[in-house]
């Protein structure tokens, strides 16, 4: 697992090229999609949401995360639906799929070998793989999220991701040498949350779905409980909920802030009364800062911390992280 996490700068140009060749250039000539689909769990859904966040700008039609064996009622001839499966796929992924080709929706595939692979070569809709295999293949959140953009630009709905996945490649592959160090930013981060619980705040966007992140990977890797939540949201009522309970808080629960500089207002001031709601009944406050060049680059920065913050909790209490029996027995291999 530690290999797979630190491998995400090779993991996202590797995806790059990978797509490319499966997905080929934009398509030309047809109607562009009046609403995007994605369809997945687990990692899978997560990317959904990232390629949502960061294609966001650029996006004039709306892009709806479905996490679960039902597709929405937009989901028709014109709607783009992007299957997704890292890992083996959930039973549900599959079922919403055929739902959505019995509707005669174009659809696009990314993932591994499995149910949904064959499905695409049965039915004839583009199909990008995406490794690695096995229990490693969640942590393919790089992978999956540049393939999920660069099917957006085959059909002509952002530009190409290329130029933002090359900077990004650069800048992760030095912060990555910050995060893992003796002393670097992973393991202090890990001691301060001890054996607290994280709780996990970005706001909306892509600070938000890293937040959704940081919290699976503890959960996942360090089987520990964790959570998340979004500003502004939060604000209008999760905020309130702080004004109790301080003497145990105090001693569970630690405050995770993910930060960026393309935050708009009035997200910073909304954090400054966060942290003057919370001062008094958090075990810490823990402010997180992303570097990159934009909300792509931002993204991964916080996204490859909070799997390697993950690594280091589980390590300092002596847990593998790779296997999963919890949710394997509940609903089979982690999707």
């Amino acid at each position: 697992m530690w290999e797979a996490a630190t491998s995400l700068p090779e993991q996202l140009a590797d995806a790059l090229d990978t797509a490319h060749r499966a997905f080929g250039p934009p398509t030309s000539g047809a109607p562009a999609p009046t609403a995007v689909v994605g369809l997945g769990l687990g990692t899978a859904a997560t990317a959904c949401a990232a390629a949502a966040a960061i294609a966001g700008p650029q996006l004039s039609v709306p892009f709806v995360v479905c996490r679960g064996a039902e597709v929405p009622a937009i989901v028709g001839p014109t709607c783009l639906v992007l299957a997704v499966s890292s890992g083996p796929e959930s039973p549900e992924t599959v079922t919403a799929t055929r739902q959505a080709l019995e509707l005669g929706a174009p659809v696009v595939g990314i993932g591994g070998d499995g149910e949904l692979a064959r499905l695409a070569a049965a039915t004839g809709f583009p199909w990008c793989p995406v490794a690695p295999e096995g229990l490693a293949a969640r942590a393919a959140l790089g992978a999956t999220t540049v393939s999920l953009l660069c099917a957006l630009s085959r059909d002509g709905l952002v530009p190409d991701c290329a130029p933002s996945v090359t900077a990004a490649v650069g800048s992760l592959a030095r912060r990555r040498d910050t995060f893992v160090a003796d002393r670097g930013t992973a393991v202090e981060l890990a001691r301060r949350i001890g054996r607290t619980i994280p709780l996990v705040y970005g706001a909306r966007g892509v600070a938000a779905v890293a937040a959704r992140w940081w919290k699976a990977c503890v959960n996942l890797n360090a089987k520990s409980p964790a959570f998340s939540a979004e500003l502004p949201a939060l604000a209008y009522d999760e905020l309130a909920g702080w004004g109790q309970g301080g003497d145990i808080t105090r001693q569970t629960m630690t405050l995770v802030l993910l930060r960026h500089g393309g935050e708009q207002a009035p997200v910073p001031a909304l954090f400054g009364a966060v942290r003057e709601a919370t001062e008094e009944v958090m075990a810490d406050i823990l402010d997180v800062w992303a570097e990159g060049e934009d909300d792509l680059g931002r993204f991964f920065d916080l996204a490859l911390l909070g799997e390697l913050v993950s690594l280091e909790m589980a390590a300092r209490e002596g847990v593998d992280p790779g296997p999963v029996p919890a949710v394997e027995q509940a609903h089979g291999p982690q999707s």
